[in-house]
């Protein structure tokens, strides 16, 4: 009987014969919405800030949950506590499964913290909180479900990268993997000479590491590659990478699908770079200069669209760029917003959501755009005030899908 049955559902579906063309709509469609938007205070009572997302891709309000943690800030030229942009990197916070990781700059730890099904913005400790790194001024964070590992750098007086393994959004103990010789001090001085991010690439089998020159100075920045697989040997050996014409590389974001990933440069513009794996190396795939640009220092990618934006934290706009070349694809002009420039960001179905901490004579904000029509078509759709629940200080952006 099983045979027959077998057979006979085989002839039916054209197993026997013909191949079968399954409908389109099995292919699994881009989710139109996130569930909701986090992001960093940045305060001495180091808080998450959760925003739900409505069906229509706008923020309403939402909670503010300590994470047991001190932030901080770097200092700036003058020597004094830099803001906005306090932390000089990107991924200051970054979600895994059910699980938001933040890190803590003056506490030198990193907070796990559920989240609840039923409600996004309801966060809960795991065990007992905070775990702690044993090196000064964690700034960015990343995250591999893969290799259920956690890796975040340090950019004070000892720069460099510490990862641990989790299980079920439970931190074990930090392990140092790499060291940077910055000679920085604790608070690290910046923007520049600074540790930008830590990201995995698409596939999780490398750990990439994103380090600013200092152009005054002389100091060389760098891409540092390393295999995952090396991360719990004795001596983990990366190879690092100054790619031709840059000089302050930051905000990074590996490409779906490829061996590639984007970085911006705050000296320029933006770049796309490739990894070779057998190697390590990285070789430059295409690059681009933005006319009056700043400081741009961040990207997201977002799979809508095929493309990444990138801003600029004294400029109030955001500029849509190729993922394959870094070429301009349009630029959108957000000074009606008030907003004086923006920070970390990042996309969730048709939609965008930027951080916006605020200066002296503008409150903190999340901006979102509609990016429902294709390249090059983003259109300004809200701007949501967090000013009461965060300020200047405010880093890093992460959503829930």
């Amino acid at each position: 009987m099983k045979a027959n049955f077998l057979t006979t559902l085989m002839l039916a579906e054209g197993i026997a014969g013909h191949a079968i063309n399954r409908p389109s709509s099995c292919k699994p469609a881009v989710p139109t919405t996130g569930k909701a938007v986090y992001f960093l205070s940045n305060d001495a009572d180091n808080s998450i800030i959760a925003l739900p997302i409505q069906p229509d891709g706008t923020l309403k309000a939402g909670k503010k949950t300590s994470v047991n943690g001190v932030g901080s800030n770097t200092l700036n030229a003058m020597k004094q506590p830099a803001a906005p942009d306090a932390l000089v990197s990107q991924s200051s916070i970054t979600i895994s499964g059910n699980v938001i990781f933040a890190v803590n700059a003056f506490s030198g730890s990193v907070t796990p913290m559920t989240i609840s099904d039923s409600d996004p913005t309801q966060l809960s400790f795991i065990s007992e909180g905070a775990t702690y790194i044993q090196k000064p001024f964690p700034n960015t964070v990343a995250v591999s479900a893969k290799n259920n590992i956690l890796c975040a750098a340090t950019t004070a007086t000892q720069a460099g990268v510490s990862c641990a393994p989790f299980h079920d959004g439970g931190l074990y103990s930090f392990k140092s993997v790499l060291s940077f010789d910055l000679g920085q001090s604790n608070p690290p001085v910046g923007p520049t000479n600074t540790v930008s991010q830590v990201l995995f690439s698409d596939d999780e089998s490398t750990l990439i590491t994103i380090v600013k020159g200092d152009p005054a100075t002389n100091k060389t920045g760098f891409i540092s590659t390393l295999p995952v697989s090396e991360i719990n040997s004795d001596c983990p050996h990366d190879t690092r990478t100054t790619p031709e014409g840059t000089a302050v590389l930051f905000g990074s974001q590996a490409i779906p699908g490829t061996n590639t990933f984007f970085s911006t440069d705050a000296s320029f513009g933006a770049a796309v770079f490739s990894l070779d794996q057998a190697t390590g190396g990285v070789t430059t795939v295409g690059k681009q200069a933005l006319s009056d640009q700043k400081a741009t220092c961040w990207s997201a990618y977002a799979p809508a669209t095929k493309s990444v934006f990138v801003t600029d934290v004294a400029l109030p706009r955001i500029v849509e760029m190729s993922a394959k070349d870094a070429s301009i694809i349009s630029q959108i002009d957000l000074s009606h917003t008030g907003d004086a420039g923006f920070i970390d960001l990042a996309a969730a179905g048709n939609f965008l959501y930027v951080l916006s901490p605020g200066n002296q004579t503008t409150g903190a904000a999340v901006v979102v755009l509609d990016i429902s029509g294709g390249q090059g078509k983003a259109k300004f759709l809200q701007r949501f005030s967090v000013e009461e629940l965060a300020g200047r200080n405010s880093q890093g952006l992460a959503v829930l899908h």
